[in-house]
């Protein structure tokens, strides 16, 4: 019998089972995601199959009959698989020039490169609008002007593709680089030796071994993709291009909670397309049997004569795709009305102070994102430190069964999550008899729902830096659980949980995906600001609210950046 197990054997039998031992720190786990998560999507599967108590096959196929909903269903799966082809084509040549060529300046090009995954989709999709418009300054100043009177190009379906492609062509990018680092060098090298050009080795062998990453990072498109309701909404509803996440807002705000069953049918099949989607690209991606020998090398090629002209293009297409439509979103917040020249006579900055001082709505929105996102951060923070111990060092049934449910409601749409939230909760609690629905608190537990895998996954890597023999040496010497947690653990798991901590801010603060059903007039958040403020007519606070919601995006991933030598690799996404 090993020193620990004898260890274990002998621990008091009344601590054994104490709330801040082990066993009660995992059962306090599994409660609290399995009513955050388990629960609510359980009961969406039951509202959706049984309504009544029974199932009922003739209802589902009634519904999912009808033309509407097989025409959203068709806008979805085309949305989300072409715009995935081209954000893997977009990503992986981005990947490929990053990884494996002598191109400068990466560093600087990967922040701006990922910068549009962290900003708000409806902030992305309401600054192509303003810069494809008609009326569009920026435009103006170039000489592309539209015609007068024409509607945007990018309401329509071939808009949506586009901006989503473009939006998660960073996605790819990240997992296709992540497999590029792990190649083994050896083998490119005994086929540059044996003479193979260049072109040759990349598609023979270089891109063959990082198939698996590429289609993990178009599994990824996918699911973002048919889950994104910023753009799809922003873009969809003017253009009048139904999808399933559209219906279901539109249904619920014109009927109410009476369509909730209904809903929950339409909800369950995205939760189908996106599962389906992903399996199909692991399927395809297959398995990835590489055994590398040696230290692990970083693969360059030199790109000769050819650099500059790569750096020209990467820089422009930059330019083309982040500038000109924040450009686009600035100037329109500077000014007084939407389409207007920016000159010193039209300048203003009346907009931001609306934003921030003049309207209520707006500020009370900011406050209740930010405390929503601070609670979620502390509580997911604590939560990912407890569970990413057990997965690291006691990895049993139950701890694998909670990270699949954590993992799992991080990959469904947040719209999946927001109804199977006001399902579960829009009856009273038993025993205190109070109803979440209407109030701050269902959006906070669709948010710990949705977003502790985001926080997990640093900390996971944090914990695979740390020598578990401090712990069990703590343990010899009779330090209690939580006694090894807070002097051992937590302070040397800490930088990378605060790296996860980080990443929820910037998606938690400005979201609209989870909380655009669950909003009140009196429970409003800073994401679907946005969206209201545009379908209000008031575009030029839009953009000024679309701006700061960018600079809060900024200063938070420059924070996280000046830690960045503290993290493990890989954490900071945009850190080279």
């Amino acid at each position: 019998m090993s020193v620990m197990s004898e260890v274990q054997r002998r621990a008091t039998p009344s601590r054994r089972f104490w709330p801040g031992s082990e066993k009660g720190v995992l059962w306090a786990l599994t409660l609290l995601i399995g009513i955050l998560s388990i629960a609510p999507l359980m009961r969406l599967v039951w509202a959706a199959m049984a309504p009544e108590g029974v199932p009922d096959i003739s209802r589902l196929s009634h519904l999912l009959g009808t033309r509407k909903v097989l025409t959203a269903t068709l806008n979805t799966l085309t949305i989300a698989v072409v715009s995935t082809l081209l954000a893997m084509v977009l990503g992986t040549v981005a990947a490929l020039l990053i990884a494996l060529t002598n191109l400068r300046g990466k560093q600087a090009w990967v922040f701006t490169f990922i910068l549009p995954l962290m900003i708000p989709p409806q902030v992305t999709a309401l600054a192509w609008v303003q810069a494809l418009s008609p009326s569009s300054p920026v435009l103006q100043w170039l000489g592309l002007t539209l015609p007068a009177g024409s509607t945007s190009p990018l309401y329509s379906l071939t808009g949506i593709i586009v901006l989503l492609g473009l939006h998660n062509a960073p996605l790819v990018f990240l997992m296709v680089r992540a497999g590029l680092r792990r190649l083994p060098a050896e083998l490119v090298e005994a086929a540059r030796s044996g003479g193979a050009q260049p072109w040759r080795v990349l598609f023979t062998v270089i891109l063959p071994l990082v198939r698996p990453a590429i289609f993990a990072g178009a599994a990824l498109s996918f699911v973002t993709a048919a889950g994104n309701f910023g753009i799809q909404a922003m873009l969809g509803i003017p253009g009048r291009i139904p999808t399933l996440i559209t219906l279901v807002y539109q249904q619920l705000n014109s009927v109410g909670a009476s369509a909730l069953t209904d809903m929950a049918v339409l909800s369950l099949l995205i939760a189908a397309i996106t599962l389906a989607g992903l399996m199909f690209s692991r399927w395809l991606g297959g398995r990835q049997d590489v055994r590398v020998t040696g230290t692990p090398r970083a693969l360059h090629q030199s790109l000769g004569r050819w650099r500059l002209p790569a750096e020209i293009a990467a820089w422009l297409w930059m330019s083309l795709t982040l500038l000109l439509p924040l450009s686009a979103l600035m100037t329109t917040s500077l000014t007084t009305g939407f389409g207007q020249a920016l000159t010193l006579q039209s300048l203003t900055l009346s907009n931001y102070a609306n934003a921030l001082f003049g309207y209520p709505a707006i500020r009370h929105a900011f406050m209740t994102s930010l405390g929503l996102t601070v609670m979620t951060a502390l509580i997911l923070t604590l939560s990912s430190l407890f569970l990413a111990y057990f997965l690291s060092w006691q990895r049993t049934r139950l701890v694998r069964i909670l990270q699949l449910s954590t993992e799992l409601a991080y990959a469904l749409p947040g719209i999946v999550t927001g109804i199977a939230a006001i399902l579960f909760f829009l009856k009273p609690l038993p025993l205190v008899h109070i109803s979440l629905y209407g109030t701050v608190w269902i959006i906070l537990a669709a948010y710990l729902s949705s977003f502790m895998a985001l926080v997990l996954r640093p900390t996971l890597a944090g914990f695979a830096q740390i020598e578990r023999s401090l712990d069990e040496a703590a343990q010899i010497f009779g330090a209690s659980f939580l006694q090894r947690m807070r002097d051992i653990v937590m302070p040397l798991a800490a930088p990378s949980a605060m790296a996860g901590t980080i990443l929820v801010f910037l998606t938690a603060l400005n979201e609209i995906q989870v909380s655009i059903l669950l909003v009140t007039s009196g429970t409003q958040t800073l994401g679907p600001m946005i969206v209201f403020l545009d379908e209000g007519g008031s575009s030029t606070l839009a953009a000024a609210v679309g701006c700061l919601m960018i600079g809060v995006v900024l200063i938070f991933m420059l924070l996280a950046s000046l830690f960045a030598r503290r993290l493990p690799e890989g954490v900071l996404p945009w850190r080279v």
